[in-house]
């Protein structure tokens, strides 16, 4: 049976297209380039004028593997231009250049090495203080886990993820019954 990009889609990024969450990245397979180019070049057209992206941000030839990353470059932006947020990722290598340059570098480092930079929870939105505890930690020692594992007050993260979950059933109901993606996205 064929997955269905739309489901996957929204179900990886309900929360982003709700504006309720900078950006999420997730793992898509298709044997053929030319057509995931074409179906995100549709996802693109319906979703840029409500103020959300998509990047493939690694392609696997060998595997036929996307990683597609859809975010809100405002809110990213914000992110990016907190004073500790800047300090981490300039130990991890980054510049203070422009948001591009900066996914450029997340991208480059998914392309060549073994595992996944931690900073990605970063560009993911998730809290720095996550962040850091879990390279601190080893992801060991969290105080809860959902969508992450987070280091700080178990209830907020609770809380958090319960509405990433709530949107995203919500969507899915949306999407299944005929909403398409632009009447599923805030303009924010």
């Amino acid at each position: 049976m064929r997955r269905d990009f739309g489901v996957a889609f929204i179900t990886q990024c309900a929360p982003v297209m709700a504006g309720i969450k900078p950006a999420n990245l997730f793992r898509w397979v298709e044997p053929d380039a030319a057509s995931m180019h074409k179906t995100l070049a549709v996802w693109r057209s319906q979703l840029a004028s409500r103020g959300v992206k998509i990047q493939v941000l690694k392609a696997c030839s060998l595997t036929s593997a996307f990683l597609i990353y859809v975010y809100r470059a405002n809110r990213l932006r914000e992110i990016l231009q907190r004073t500790e947020v800047q300090s981490y990722l300039a130990e991890a290598g980054y510049g203070t250049g422009p948001l591009e340059s900066q996914l450029a570098h997340l991208s480059s480092r998914l392309c060549t090495e073994a595992e996944f930079p931690h900073e990605i929870g970063i560009f993911l939105g998730y809290p720095l203080e996550d962040v850091v505890g879990f390279v601190q930690n080893k992801g060991k020692n969290y105080t809860c886990k959902g969508y992450w594992k987070a280091y700080g007050d178990p209830d907020a993260a609770r809380a958090r993820f319960a509405q990433y979950r709530k949107c995203t059933e919500v969507y899915l109901r949306c999407y299944r019954s005929g909403f398409t993606p632009t009447r599923l996205t805030v303009a924010v």
